[in-house]
């Protein structure tokens, strides 16, 4: 039986120590000067797909205000899926450093979906601290990354940092209360609730946004699919424990809304991973045979029609298990 109460305080003491508000980290130079004491190497990685309404906005932002003018991240990278726009080339037009997911180690193939690029930046960049920032945020601004390497930089302890955007706010109708967004609320939370509860301190769990150190980020492995976040807070949480992660308050975020019917798309994948997870841990008997076939209904006129989607949660082995990035980086 879980102590609820003891869990209770384990979060209220987490949020007080490993929850940050980006504004705390106004000082950029002194944020340097941290960071070249630590020795540390900062690589920023943008996944994309067909991104190139957005891309550009974000590569002029990072790159004029964090390394050029304040030299703190060492690599802008795109890694890409193969977009049938131009993502690549505006990228590549202001700065950025471009590739296609599947010309990075080509010996292990190529898979579509974001956690593939991902898995593949670990391999093509060289930072001590990787981090991740989405291609579609249309209110891009230099905290998306620096109020998620300033922990690491700060705290040689912290391993794992999340973005939120959203935070209780007092105003005269009330408090606006805090979370995620819909999956996350329908879907992931509860379920960390039942097995995780300590990771629901993370405020948005699926936030595409987060910093983490190499020797976290080669050490577990990587679904291609939406259940890529999900899979990192349980792995590292059973390697490393609360305390391995932080969190930082990013204030707002605005970007394309996904239809409720992609949300189930979302959902379907994230919790073929959880379950994965509790299997793995022997947290529950052996599971049935499941399918891996999604169903979903669209009606024209009186006529109801199944629309069927195949969605199988793949998995990339942890880096440090493959021979090419252990010879690269000399493990």
């Amino acid at each position: 039986m879980i102590d609820s109460e003891a869990t209770s305080q384990v979060i209220e003491k987490w949020l007080d120590t490993n929850t940050y508000h980006h504004g705390e980290f106004w000082d950029l130079q002194q944020l340097i000067e941290a960071k070249e004491k630590a020795g540390l190497k900062i690589s920023l990685c943008i996944p994309t797909l067909n991104e190139e309404k957005t891309i550009g906005k974000e590569i002029i932002i990072f790159k004029s205000e964090l390394m050029d003018r304040y030299p703190l991240v060492d690599e802008i990278a795109v890694i890409d899926s193969g977009s049938k726009d131009k993502t690549l080339e505006i990228a590549g037009s202001y700065g950025a450093d471009t590739y296609l997911s599947a010309d990075i180690l080509p010996s292990q193939g190529f898979k579509p979906g974001k956690g593939e690029n991902l898995w593949k930046a670990i391999y093509q960049l060289t930072g001590d601290i990787i981090c991740y920032v989405d291609a579609d945020i249309k209110n891009i601004h230099p905290r998306f990354v620096t109020g998620l390497v300033a922990p690491l930089i700060y705290r040689p302890e912290v391993h794992y940092v999340k973005a939120f955007y959203d935070r209780p706010l007092a105003f005269s109708e009330g408090i606006r209360p805090s979370g995620g967004g819909r999956v996350t609320e329908i879907l992931v939370r509860p379920l960390f609730s039942l097995f995780f509860p300590e990771l629901t301190a993370m405020v948005q769990p699926l936030s595409g946004e987060y910093a983490v150190r190499r020797e976290v980020l080669e050490e577990i492995p990587f679904p291609i699919g939406y259940g890529v976040e999900t899979s990192h807070l349980i792995d590292v949480y059973q390697k490393r424990g609360l305390e391995a992660f932080a969190q930082t308050d990013l204030e707002s975020r605005v970007h394309r809304n996904q239809s409720t019917r992609d949300l189930g798309k979302m959902a379907f994948g994230i919790l073929q991973s959880f379950i994965n997870r509790l299997e793995s841990l022997d947290m529950v008997d052996r599971m049935p045979d499941m399918s891996n076939v999604f169903r979903q209904f669209q009606a024209e006129g009186q006529r109801y029609e199944q629309v069927l989607k195949e969605i199988i949660e793949e998995e990339r082995p942890p880096m440090n298990t493959i021979d090419e990035y252990l010879k690269k980086f000399s493990r």
